[in-house]
């Protein structure tokens, strides 16, 4: 891929139950709704915290990055295929995600909100 090549990208609609996601939206945002099984790693904490993407992302499986809209998932992306990892932003992020229907959590595993 060459560099400053477009984010690969992937509507809500095509992810599959089972597939792994990574939140890149900070705590406030994550307590407030999230998907169930998806793992949470804060931009602000991610190049800190990578060791546990990598501990926990499916050796031969992609890794589904969403935020609220898709902007800082954009960058995460970015950043995951540079690094020879198999990466794509989830296209409109959570807002997209609760739209279609799919629920949102909060920390009590109780219906959540995306803020």
């Amino acid at each position: 891929m060459a560099f400053g090549s477009a984010v690969p990208t992937v509507a809500v609609t095509e992810l599959a139950d089972g597939d792994f996601l990574l939140d890149v939206r900070e705590d406030e945002e994550w307590q407030a709704g999230h998907a169930a099984d998806a793992l949470h790693l804060p931009m602000s904490e991610f190049v800190a915290r990578y060791g546990e993407l990598t501990e926990a992302a499916p050796q031969d499986g992609r890794v589904n990055v969403i935020c609220r809209s898709g902007g800082r998932s954009a960058q995460v992306t970015m950043y995951l295929v540079q690094q020879g990892i198999d990466a794509v932003n989830v296209a409109g992020g959570m807002e997209a995600w609760a739209v279609s229907g799919r629920p949102v959590v909060d920390d009590q595993g109780q219906p959540g909100a995306v803020v």
